[in-house]
């Protein structure tokens, strides 16, 4: 059984190598050139979300063609969802999209988009996504701000939750 200081340690390393596998992957590997820099993510994103390639971070210069409460990219929908995902929309639709908006597509001045690759399994497990609704998440990505804890809602429902992520992540391209 984990005691509360091992997941504490836990998810210290886990933010550690997030942040390691983060400066990398915004690298191109020829040149050494930072490809954050230039806003876009060059690493299989194009012809997603409408044919264009999402931004790696939702920088002034993107979020100033987004009105003000609007939806920040517009995902693919799945053409059907498992069970798990279905009750972790309804779960969804009533905790987090006030946040991160309807089918998790982001609203600004709100929540960043969590259809983007920033959240592929690889940088942003599923346990990334558990600590970040129980115990809140410094932001690290977005102009957002931190993210509060998300009160009344238990750990089966975000593994629905999860589910309802990654297939809307899977229809996307993001994987």
């Amino acid at each position: 059984m984990m005691t509360a200081r091992k997941l504490v340690m836990l998810a210290a390393v886990l933010l550690l190598a997030g942040a390691v596998w983060g400066y990398w992957s915004d690298r191109d590997m020829a040149s050494g050139e930072n490809t954050a820099q230039t806003g876009m993510d060059h690493a299989g994103m194009e012809g997603q979300m409408g044919g264009a390639a999402l931004p790696r971070e939702m920088t002034s210069t993107f979020m100033a063609g987004v009105a003000d409460g609007a939806a920040i990219v517009t995902p693919r929908l799945p053409a059907t969802l498992s069970e798990a995902a279905q009750s972790g929309k309804q779960v969804f639709d009533a905790k987090c999209a006030v946040c991160h908006g309807t089918d998790a597509a982001g609203k600004k001045g709100n929540g960043p988009p969590l259809v983007h690759k920033i959240y592929e399994p690889s940088h942003h497990g599923d346990y990334a996504v558990q600590l970040a609704v129980v115990q809140g998440v410094r932001a690290h990505h977005w102009p957002f701000g931190d993210m509060a804890p998300v009160p009344g809602v238990t750990t089966a429902q975000v593994e629905q939750i999860v589910a309802y992520l990654r297939e809307m992540q899977r229809a996307n391209g993001i994987r």
